[in-house]
Order: structure tokens, then sequence, then C-alpha cells
């Protein structure tokens, strides 16, 4: 079986090198799928995400794309909501049958949001620009604050579901800093979703949650299939990709809710 996690592990990294998102959002239900229990395939799929973004980060850094300030104001929100989140599955009692609802829960409706701003994107960036000059009259102390906010909400959706750090969290930045480069942005999010998913994994670790296994076979395929994505990135449009991965991500979602 472990061949079978590094196709998927090949395949995630090649749809993620080329689009920039569907990390989680793929390969947490292509988990379930196979058979492992949810908290298991969030789980590993949190450490999966630390360690193929770090690449990205590196990569970010070497060019410059990464505003560390509002990356520190996101993770001051992110890290102790997943801190908090990890705690509370722990210490709130209950059978294991109900904690694997939620999560599945959790799962389909981070699935639904990041379908919607996947198709929404366009239209959410085009707002932010056409108001930018409303955004930019905001206090620094309160557009830093609503940055620690969407830090805090990532946080807790993040830990339970593995999804949302990349098209969720990319969307509100794009919203709340919308005269920053795209490329900007994208790399600030990365450096952002290290730190959040490696906490939130680590911590899922500590309650049992990762199949080591699973995650080096998935490691040994993601690493070349993002190199082969992002040297591919400019062959498709994203005209055809996105509403294809968009609505692949609602039909999961609603499935798992359902």
């Amino acid at each position: 079986m472990e061949w079978i996690y590094t196709v998927s592990g090949l395949v995630v990294g090649f749809i993620v090198g080329m689009t920039g998102v569907g990390g989680g959002s793929l390969m947490t239900p292509i988990l379930l799928y196979f058979g492992i229990n949810p908290a298991t395939a969030v789980g590993t799929d949190l450490l999966y995400a630390a360690i193929t973004k770090a690449g990205g980060v590196y990569i970010h850094q070497k060019q410059r794309n990464i505003d560390w300030q509002i990356t520190g104001w996101l993770a001051l929100g992110s890290v102790p909501a997943a801190l908090v989140t990890v705690w509370a599955m722990h210490h709130i009692h209950t059978d294991i049958s109900t904690l694997n609802a939620l999560i599945k829960r959790a799962l389909g409706v981070a699935l639904i949001a990041t379908a919607m701003a996947i198709l929404l994107k366009g239209k959410l960036l085009a707002f932010a620009q056409k108001h930018a000059g409303d955004w930019l009259a905001l206090p620094d102390y309160e557009r830093r604050g609503m940055t620690l906010f969407v830090g805090l909400v990532l946080g807790v959706i993040v830990t339970l579901s593995s999804i949302g750090a990349g098209a969720l969290g990319t969307v509100a930045l794009f919203l709340l800093y919308p005269l920053i480069s795209t490329s900007r942005l994208v790399g600030t999010e990365i450096a952002h979703a290290v730190p959040l998913t490696l906490v939130a994994g680590l911590g899922h670790a500590g309650l049992g949650n990762i199949d080591w296994h699973v995650l080096g076979s998935l490691l040994i395929g993601s690493l070349p299939g993002i190199y082969l994505g992002g040297k591919l990135s400019g062959g498709i449009s994203d005209r055809y990709l996105r509403p294809a991965l968009a609505l692949m991500l609602a039909i999961v979602g609603t499935k798992l809710i359902v």
C-alpha cells in the first residue's frame, strides 16, 4: 500500500505546484478514502504540510517574498489557537467516534469554504483593490488586530481539519493588504503556515494521531511533485484548473457533512 501514498503525494504535490492551493484540501480526503481515521488523517497531513512548505519558505525568502511582520501577527493568533484547540481535544472527554464525526464535519466545512475562496478569489481581490484607500486609512493597530484575529480563526480551522492555511489565509491577506504584491502575500502565507502546521501537527502527534509510515511515503512523492508542478505552472490556465479544483473540493466537503 505504501506506493499508493507515494503516488498520491506526487499527484497532490504536482497540483499544489501548479495552482498554489489544494494541499490539505486534497490530501486529507485522500487519506480518508484509503481508510485512515479522520484524526490520524488530519494529524499526518499537518506534519506533511509543515515539511513540504518549509522548502517553500526557503525559496520565497531568497526572492524576498515574505513580510515577516505580517507573518508574526498571524502566528501570534494562530499558534496559541492551535495549542488551545489541541488541549481541548485532549481534555474534553469524548468517545473516538464522536471526535471523528466532529473532525469530518470540520473537514467538510473547511473544504466548502476553500472552494468558495478559490472561485471568488478574483472578485475579492478586485473588491479589495477598489476599496484600497479605505483600508489604507485604517490605523496600524486595527489592521494588526484584524490580522491577529485572522490567524486565530485559521489556527482553530487548520488544527481541526488541516485545511485552509493556503487558500483561506491568502484570500484573507488579499483583503487586509490589497496593495502588497500577490507573490509577497503568497510567500507570507506559506511562511505562516509552517509554524502553524508544525505546532498543530506535533500536538496531534502527542495525541497519537500520526501515521509515520504514511507520512514518509507521502513526502517521497510530494517533493518531486511540487518541483515538477512549479516548472509547468504556466502551461495550463487557471481559468480551467481553479474551477475544477473548487468543484471537486465542494463535492467532497458536502459528502463529509452529509
